[in-house]
């Protein structure tokens, strides 16, 4: 039997979390950003018809539609409304996946000897509009990877039911670019050699594209072909995310330990960014060589970015380290997560902070976690215990 996985994806989120709480942005070009050297976290589908797009400077997205109203984001409220919007959801849904703060997998499959499966996913989606006054778009086919870019060109209006049959006809005509992991690298080499649509990617010889670009050539081209077997993972909320080292010997040195906790901090916020996960509390703990054990923690705006956390933690460690007696242990929790990527925290940092953060995550996930870290971080050991490697500033 067939598999039918729903994509849910809710309609240019941010935008309409705004509008919910002001009409009157209803109807106008509307970006959601910060500072003229920011970026386009969110924008309307007006300010899309004059070729606004997010990720995209500020500075450019206001020479194409100077009329626009550009807001700072606001995650807390954008948190509460998909917490509520997943509730509604993950009551009705026999399984559903929470892919990031706005999207959803569900999978359905058998609904139908019961309920026509469009038809039940049409109620709920209309459910979670009657609930929440988000509009929400989605597409049931046979996969995750052909409902998700089905409901991308199904929107703003349409939902689609892609059939086992008509998957590759839907795909065959569309750009590479409608492919998830299809990024601008991959479409730029890609594009060299003349490959620019789906069809022309789907009859390369997977052999040629595994040579081409990697481990990713034999994934790519199953999804090109409309392959996918991966499952929909059952949604678990996840707390929080902390490290903790004890020292071999106690000491006392400010200096040593506040770079230790720059490189925890470092270590803890790329392990956010490539779970996709933001935080908005950071707790930091101190044990004294007595095991008198103190923590403090402090709200920030949702994120997952090292500057940020890192100038959180260490003033943290300034107001809760007043006792001047020797520590045998320090540690730092995130907590209050929520889904979401470094890009749409991107209120008030710049695009080149964006890309250097892209460029440093890259580095990482390819060549270790300690392939290039910030002056003045240390490097713990993997038994995050005895050795501290400090880098030189």
């Amino acid at each position: 039997m067939g598999r039918a996985i729903v994509h849910m994806d809710l309609d240019t989120f941010f935008v309409s979390c705004e509008r919910l709480t002001d009409s009157r942005l209803n109807g106008i070009p509307l970006i959601i950003g910060g500072g003229e050297r920011g970026v386009v976290a969110s924008c309307s589908y007006e300010a899309r018809t004059f070729g606004v797009r997010s990720a995209m400077p500020i500075k450019m997205a206001l020479r194409l539609c100077p009329q626009a109203k550009v807001m700072k984001g606001d995650m807390e409220l954008y948190s509460r409304l998909s917490h509520t919007v997943t509730e509604v959801i993950e009551e009705k849904a026999p399984v559903m996946e929470k892919a990031s703060i706005d999207e959803f997998y569900l999978d359905i499959t058998g609904m139908d000897k019961f309920y026509g499966s469009y038809t039940w996913t049409n109620e709920l989606a209309q459910s979670v509009t009657k609930e929440t006054g988000l509009p929400i778009s989605f597409a049931l086919s046979v996969n995750k990877t052909v409902s998700k870019i089905a409901t991308g060109e199904g929107k703003p209006k349409g939902n689609l039911e892609i059939s086992e049959e008509m998957v590759k006809p839907f795909l065959n005509p569309l750009s590479i670019r409608k492919i998830p992991m299809v990024g601008d690298a991959t479409f730029q080499l890609l594009s060299r050699i003349g490959v620019r649509n789906i069809q022309t990617l789907s009859e390369m010889p997977a052999e040629v594209l595994q040579q081409m670009i990697g481990k990713n050539g034999i994934e790519l081209w199953k999804k090109a072909n409309g392959i996918d077997n991966n499952p929909v993972e059952p949604y678990t909320e996840r707390k929080s995310i902390s490290t903790e080292d004890t020292f071999l010997q106690d000491t006392i040195d400010v200096n040593m330990m506040k770079s230790i906790l720059q490189g925890m901090v470092e270590k803890l916020a790329f392990q956010l960014r490539s779970e996709e996960w933001l935080t908005s509390t950071v707790t930091i703990k101190i044990r004294y060589a007595n095991f008198d054990t103190e923590t403090k923690q402090c709200k920030v705006q949702y994120t997952s970015a090292d500057h940020i956390l890192i100038k959180c933690v260490v003033n943290l460690f300034d107001k809760l380290y007043q006792r001047r007696m020797r520590l045998r242990l320090i540690g730092i929790r995130f907590s209050g997560l929520v889904r979401g990527t470094y890009q749409i925290n991107m209120f008030e940092d710049t695009e080149e902070m964006l890309s250097l953060y892209q460029a440093m995550d890259r580095m990482k996930t390819r060549y270790g976690f300690d392939a290039v870290m910030r002056g003045g971080g240390a490097i713990l050991k993997p038994n995050n215990k005895a050795e501290i490697l400090k880098r030189k500033k």
